[in-house]
């Protein structure tokens, strides 16, 4: 475990650079990073400076800086010490979130009621998803306690990746039988019919999202062979009428394309020991003039029942690239309402 001390300097002791030593040099290199581009990240992240001598770390700064990025660094040798990997993604969620977590938890998927200061993660057969953001985890949280909640907010967020992440974990630890991960097959710009192919065909380009979320979290033979045995289902909205889904967990992605109709007929497909997820992103309407989105008439509808949960994400929480929360928030400004 690394240890903090504060060496005077020339300077005013405030000047004074927080100094961390490490006492394994390997995983120290591994803190670091190829060329130190770890460390740079940090440094471009909190506006500090890190400089490396040895086994030790001085990080100067303004002394807020300070204090963060040498919670970062400890936090992030100590995920080290338990034999995990730092990645870039490691690095953003220290960053963003390290400050309101203390220590690791257990996984969620293990413990489903967290208090607020555990880690959240949630095990899947590929990976260890850990949310990156105050909202991711609200979020993530609210899936496992939740048997009806909703992902509102922009692209980069995470709703869906997330809410999918949830679902394997579930159907992993045998709390469900099977995953259903639908989308409204709604065109934006190429009509579906001058399209090549059978339906299928058609509609596949609609769904590859849920596909590439599938495949980060399980192997792409065994997603092959539960979409072959139908305990995975990837289908547009429109084949969920008349059906009764039961022991499952159930995704509607791209919810804003969805009619009132359709809105209406997918929330009381939900069986027994279900649980449902509905992500959107009310910005992003693709429906045609003059219909309204189901997405906001379920918020105005059923925002007051009680075990339906609504979680809200902004251009803060966006993960993707920084430009992309850049794009969003130059949009937003420009919106006229």
């Amino acid at each position: 475990m690394a240890t903090t001390t504060k060496t005077p300097t020339a300077y005013e002791i405030d000047a004074a650079p927080e100094v961390l030593e490490f006492p394994d040099n390997f995983l120290l290199i591994d803190l670091c990073g190829e060329h130190d581009r770890n460390l740079a990240d940090i440094e471009q992240k909190l506006g500090v400076q890190v400089v490396r001598r040895g086994n030790q770390l001085s990080v100067h700064g303004e002394p807020e800086g300070q204090k963060e990025a040498a919670e970062v660094l400890t936090s992030l040798y100590a995920r080290l010490e338990a034999g995990r990997a730092v990645e870039p993604a490691d690095i953003d969620r220290e960053v963003r979130m390290g400050a309101s977590e203390k220590g690791t938890g257990p996984a969620v998927g293990d413990q489903m009621d967290l208090g607020v200061g555990d880690r959240v993660e949630i095990k899947t057969r590929k990976k260890m998803v850990e949310p990156r953001t105050d909202a991711q985890k609200a979020y993530v949280n609210s899936l496992f306690k939740n048997e009806l909640a909703f992902g509102i907010g922009p692209a980069g967020t995470g709703k869906t990746y997330l809410a999918v992440a949830v679902g394997v974990n579930l159907f992993i630890g045998g709390h469900v039988e099977k995953i259903i991960l639908s989308r409204p097959a709604v065109e934006a710009g190429e009509k579906l019919g001058y399209l090549p192919g059978d339906m299928k065909d058609k509609v596949d380009p609609y769904m590859q999202p849920l596909y590439d979320a599938l495949n980060d979290f399980l192997p792409q033979k065994q997603v092959e062979k539960l979409i072959e045995e139908k305990k995975i289902e990837i289908a547009p909205l429109a084949f969920m009428r008349g059906r009764t889904l039961g022991r499952a967990f159930v995704v509607l992605d791209e919810a804003q394309n969805a009619t009132t109709m359709q809105m209406k007929m997918f929330l009381t497909r939900l069986g027994e020991g279900s649980r449902m997820v509905i992500t959107g992103d009310r910005t992003q309407i693709d429906l045609p003039r003059g219909v309204s989105s189901g997405l906001r008439d379920a918020e105005r509808l059923l925002a007051g029942i009680p075990k339906i949960d609504f979680n809200y994400f902004t251009s803060k929480d966006v993960v993707r690239h920084p430009l992309v929360a850049a794009i969003i928030e130059a949009y937003e400004a420009d919106d006229p309402k």
